[in-house]
C-alpha cells in the first residue's frame, strides 16, 4: 500500500471521484447540448464536475449554476471554479426565477433527494418552456464491479455503512421518468450509458477513494486498520482486471434520462 493518500472530505472525493465521473458528465451534456450564451444550472453539483465542463460549452456570453446542499462540496466547487456561482441550497427550494434555465443537468445527485417529484417540480419551474433536463444514476449495483468491490469491503469492515451506501443505486430510470412526467417534463427519453474507465493503481486509489467516502465510518469501525483492510479487499477482488502497472480499466453504467420542459 505505498503512496497512499490519507486525505479526506470533499477536496478528496473531487480528486478520487473524477475519473469516474469524466465520461458520464459529457453523455449528460451531450444529452443537452449547451450552446454558446445559454444558462445551465448543475443541480445537485456535488464538487461541480458538470458545472465545470458546461462552463466550457457555454462560453463567456453564458451562466452556469451550481446547487448542492453539502456546505463543503460546494465550498470546493467555488475552489475549482471560482466564476461559477456556486450556493448551498435544496433541490426542492431553489434560489433561482421561473424559467430563469435553458438546461438543467443533475449528475449523481437524483437518487438523494428526498421527495424526487418536489424536486424535480421545483426544476421544472426554473427551467425555461422548451428547456431540458437530464439526468445520470447509477445502474444497479450487480453492474459495477468496482463498487461492488467497495459493497464487500463495507460489508466487512463497516456494515453499518451499507445503509448509507446502497441509497446510491436504488434511483430507477421509471421512477425518474414518472416524477418527471409529473413535473410536467415531455419528450422523455431512457438509455443506458456504460464506460469502460481506466483507474489510476489501485493500491493507493482504492484506499484514498474508500478514505474520501467512508474514513470516518470505516475508522469508527476498526480504525486504520479498517481502512487499509479495505482498500485492500478492493484491489485484491479486481486482482483478475488489474494491468502489471496496476490501473484496472473497469465498466460503470449508468441510467441517462432526458426530458424538454
Amino acid at each position: 500500500m505505498a503512496d497512499v493518500c490519507s486525505t479526506e472530505g470533499p477536496e478528496a472525493y473531487d480528486i478520487h471521484s473524477a475519473p469516474i465521473m469524466a465520461p458520464f458528465v459529457a453523455a449528460l451534456l451531450d444529452a443537452v447540448r449547451p450552446a454558446p450564451g445559454e444558462s445551465v444550472l448543475d443541480l445537485a453539483c456535488g464538487t461541480g464536475f458538470a458545472a465545470r465542463a458546461a462552463a466550457a460549452l457555454v462560453g463567456p456570453t453564458g451562466r452556469v449554476r451550481g446547487t448542492d446542499l453539502d456546505e463543503g462540496m460546494i465550498r470546493v466547487a467555488r475552489q475549482r471554479a471560482p466564476r461559477i456561482d456556486f450556493i448551498a441550497a435544496p433541490a426542492d427550494r431553489l434560489p433561482y426565477d421561473d424559467s430563469a434555465f435553458d438546461a438543467v443537468v443533475c449528475q449523481q445527485g437524483a437518487q438523494f433527494f428526498p421527495d424526487l417529484t418536489a424536486a424535480l417540480t421545483e426544476t421544472a419551474r426554473i427551467t425555461r418552456p422548451g428547456g431540458r433536463f437530464a439526468a445520470t444514476v447509477w445502474a444497479p449495483l450487480d453492474r459495477q464491479p468496482y463498487f461492488l468491490a467497495h459493497e464487500h469491503a463495507l460489508r466487512t469492515y463497516a456494515p453499518d455503512a451499507l445503509r448509507y451506501f446502497h441509497r446510491a443505486y436504488v434511483r430507477t430510470a421509471d421512477q425518474l421518468t414518472s416524477a418527471l412526467r409529473t413535473a410536467g417534463y415531455g419528450a422523455l427519453t431512457h438509455r443506458e450509458v456504460t464506460s469502460d474507465v481506466v483507474l489510476p493503481p489501485l493500491g493507493a486509489y482504492a484506499h484514498g477513494h474508500l478514505a474520501a467516502l467512508w474514513g470516518g465510518l470505516l475508522r469508527e469501525a476498526g480504525g486504520e486498520k479498517a481502512v487499509l483492510g479495505a482498500a485492500r479487499l478492493v484491489r485484491d477482488e479486481l486482482a483478475d482486471r488489474t494491468a502489471p502497472d496496476g490501473t484496472a480499466a473497469l465498466p460503470f453504467t449508468v441510467h441517462l434520462v432526458t426530458g424538454i420542459r
